[in-house]
């Protein structure tokens, strides 16, 4: 990583519809900023129990097919996107952990250099790893599948020839889980709210929630901008 790279540190659950609808601002960042901006990915367990986030959270507010509902009303707000009719209510997953754990392994083979860190023309300029985030997104939010399940994840892993054994290593060994772990020390250290959040600038700015791609581009370019050891007027 180059030195001068502005760091990004990205936090999200997979399950958040926030971050799925949030992903296209995420690739123009990576469009606009090439070469100059470096992401790192974390993951928060903010649908770490679906029973209690989703059927306890909406028993009074009509209930899963209301939550449904609701992801449709707000998928329909962004035509890049598609949502499955039966999102939440078909193949419920029980947890985003289980997901996050998978995630973590293959970052780590990404880290250890046993896949490519480069982005893949035929990933629209993703990382074998976001193209992996992303469509395990997709068959969750676009498939209605249950993502949660070590079979579905491993069958996303097969069709991009993704080292299965190596991701077995890590998911048994308690290396993705201490990766896992880290993101919630980091996640405690800047109080992070919730997904998704950006944190810029060694944790002095943080942008969390549906924000504009404007806003988070404007906060990039102050830091670019800014002349180096130079003490800020405000």
């Amino acid at each position: 990583m180059e030195t001068n790279k502005i760091k990004l540190e990205y936090f999200t659950d997979v399950l958040c519809v926030w971050a799925y609808t949030s992903q296209i601002r995420l690739d123009e960042l990576q469009t606009q900023f090439k070469g100059k901006i470096d992401i790192s990915y974390h993951f928060l367990p903010i649908f770490g129990c679906t029973e209690t986030r989703v059927i306890d959270g909406w028993k009074d507010k009509g209930g899963v097919d209301a939550f449904s509902q609701h992801i449709q009303t707000v998928c329909t707000q962004f035509p890049h996107i598609s949502v499955h009719n039966k999102i939440w209510c078909d193949n419920m997953p029980k947890t985003s952990a289980s997901v996050h754990l998978f995630f973590k392994a293959i970052q780590l083979l990404e880290n250890n250099g046993q896949i490519p860190q480069q982005p893949v023309t035929q990933f629209g300029d993703k990382s074998v790893f976001e193209e992996f985030m992303w469509r395990t997104r997709l068959a969750f939010f676009a498939q209605a599948k249950n993502i949660a399940l070590n079979s579905e994840l491993f069958s996303i892993a097969q069709q991009l020839n993704l080292p299965i054994e190596k991701i077995e290593t890590y998911l048994t060994n308690g290396e993705a889980m201490a990766a896992l772990c880290r993101d919630i020390e980091l996640k405690d250290k800047h109080a992070i709210e919730g997904s998704p959040t950006y944190l810029l600038n060694e944790g002095r700015q943080k942008l969390y929630g549906n924000v504009g791609y404007k806003i988070i581009e404007a906060n990039l370019l102050e830091i670019l901008e800014k002349p180096q050891n130079q003490a800020s007027w405000c």
